[in-house]
């Protein structure tokens, strides 16, 4: 290998280390596999309840708590939050992400200030709160198993 082909190689490969050794949370829509990793990273204690037709994972950490509703396939319908500080949503959200900010930005370009709300057949997100009182919740509609309501994510 020449000198110029590993100073390309070398920035790619320190990036893929770097994006392995990111924390995994266990995003909406995303797999579940990965709930274990986020107690580590949240550092929180976790405690898991079985319900008919799908499970919560409750992650309380110092930071807050954040829950993560999941399908008996192990797909993430629902994630909900709060505490005293805001969670990484880019985490929490995954590819939703996006929905979120877009809403953010067009709500605050129209003046508006307050809680942020996404409502997309896709995608349900409500954000809001204030310092040290943070909360919210989003989930996927057509993701949520038979039988169970949005309100059930809390």
């Amino acid at each position: 290998m020449n000198w110029i082909s590993s100073t390309r190689t070398f920035p790619l490969a320190l990036a893929l280390l770097a994006a392995a050794s990111l924390p995994a949370m266990a995003a909406l829509g995303g797999d579940a596999t990965s709930v274990e990793k986020d107690v580590v990273h949240l550092k929180a204690a976790i405690r898991s309840t079985q319900k008919t037709n799908y499970a919560v994972h409750e992650l309380t950490a110092p930071s807050g708590t954040v829950r993560e509703y999941v399908t008996p396939a192990g797909k993430v319908f629902a994630v909900a939050w709060n505490g005293p500080v805001m969670p990484d949503l880019q985490q929490i959200l995954g590819t939703y992400y996006s929905h979120f900010t877009t809403a953010a930005k067009n709500q605050r370009a129209r003046g508006v200030r307050g809680p942020v709300s996404v409502n997309e057949p896709g995608v349900v997100i409500q954000s809001g709160g204030h310092m040290a009182a943070f909360r919210g919740k989003a989930y996927i509609p057509e993701m949520l198993p038979e039988g169970v309501h949005a309100d059930a994510i809390q």
